[in-house]
């Protein structure tokens, strides 16, 4: 496994210091009965050798960065990918948070030298999360609080980890977290349907006001950069119909995830924030649901999180891109759990 992490993480290390990044979508949709389902492209470079794992409540963890690292206990179970075994980026747990990591070149989460605080990996960030919280509101309550500085260590090339992550619930509440300048930036209310990645947030919303200005049925700008897909999610997201029917509803949130994707093989070695689209999730907040689609593979899988009561971390393996099709909560095996990500 540290052979394939090494392998990744020299991988991505050299194309980000050619200007390219990760560059996902993340969209929260309302069906027609008032049910939050979240949507999210994962866009990069290389195949991150993404496995499933889900973790059981009343788990020991830590942030992963020595001994000032932040302890705790998870009080949920979740499902989540992983990204290259070492970092958690995206999930759903038993009381239906989901929450989503994505790329941001202008992260910076401050000197940990220059405080006491806690210590916990950029890799544990959303998994702190999901452990913690059942609700955005009690997530923004306890994390605007800071209650430990994020590590983001420096990879082959020495450019850091950097990403801002997004939480919604099965109210439909949403927030999203940046850390500018090395402070934390808290953007929280149902509005906050649309993530990408650069600029940061406030300047994508300015962006995204000017364009509905302009009017999307009329025109959309159609690159495969940031701020146009951010436009394009938002009017999409806008536009489409809120629908009753739970697997229909499911299938608009693959439909508008899919319209934000970048086919296999596409990249600009001159542009940042761009990237293939490598795998799409869907996460239903209300029936615990937790939908995985690779582009390698012609089908979808799903795991319910009610049907799992395994007491130990199990993993998923998708390497190889196996073809999955249905609920695959029978698939898990045990394993131990990655470390994450430091220095």
């Amino acid at each position: 496994m540290k052979s394939k992490l090494l392998i990744g993480l020299a991988v991505c290390a050299v194309a980000l210091g050619a200007a390219k990044a990760q560059a996902c979508t993340r969209i929260l949709y309302q069906s027609g009965t008032k049910d939050f389902i979240v949507g999210r492209t994962m866009d990069w470079m290389v195949d991150p050798h993404t496995d499933l794992w889900t973790f059981p409540k009343g788990m020991e963890r830590d942030g992963g960065v020595g001994p000032r690292s932040i302890k705790w206990t998870s009080k949920y179970r979740s499902v989540i990918s992983s990204f290259y075994d070492a970092a958690t980026v995206d999930g759903i747990n038993e009381a239906g948070l989901v929450a989503n990591t994505l790329y941001l070149v202008e992260t910076e989460y401050g000197d940990a030298n220059a405080t006491k605080k806690p210590l916990i990996s950029v890799g544990a960030w959303t998994q702190y999360a999901l452990d913690n919280f059942a609700t955005v509101a009690e997530a923004v309550d306890a994390l605007s609080k800071e209650p430990f500085v994020i590590v983001a260590p420096d990879l082959p090339g020495g450019r850091k980890a950097a990403g801002h992550l997004s939480l919604a619930d099965a109210t439909g509440d949403s927030a999203i977290f940046e850390y500018i300048d090395g402070k934390l930036v808290i953007h929280h209310g149902p509005n906050y349907t649309v993530m990408t990645n650069s600029p940061r947030y406030d300047k994508q919303l300015t962006l995204n006001a000017y364009w509905q200005g302009v009017g999307g049925s009329k025109f959309l700008p159609g690159t495969i950069q940031s701020p146009d897909r951010f436009v394009r999610a938002s009017y999409f997201l806008g536009a489409a119909q809120r629908v009753d029917d739970p697997v229909l509803a499911v299938a608009t949130v693959f439909s508008l995830a899919r319209a934000s994707s970048v086919p296999l093989g596409i990249s600009d070695p001159n542009q940042p924030n761009i990237a293939s689209t490598i795998w799409r999730t869907v996460s239903d907040a209300g029936a615990r649901r937790y939908y995985f689609e690779s582009a390698y593979t012609p089908a979808i899988f799903w795991v319910d999180l009610d049907k799992l009561k395994h007491a130990k971390p199990m993993k998923l393996d998708l390497s190889g891109h196996p073809t999955i099709a249905g609920e695959a909560s029978d698939r898990f095996v045990p394993a131990e759990p990655f470390t994450f990500l430091s220095h």
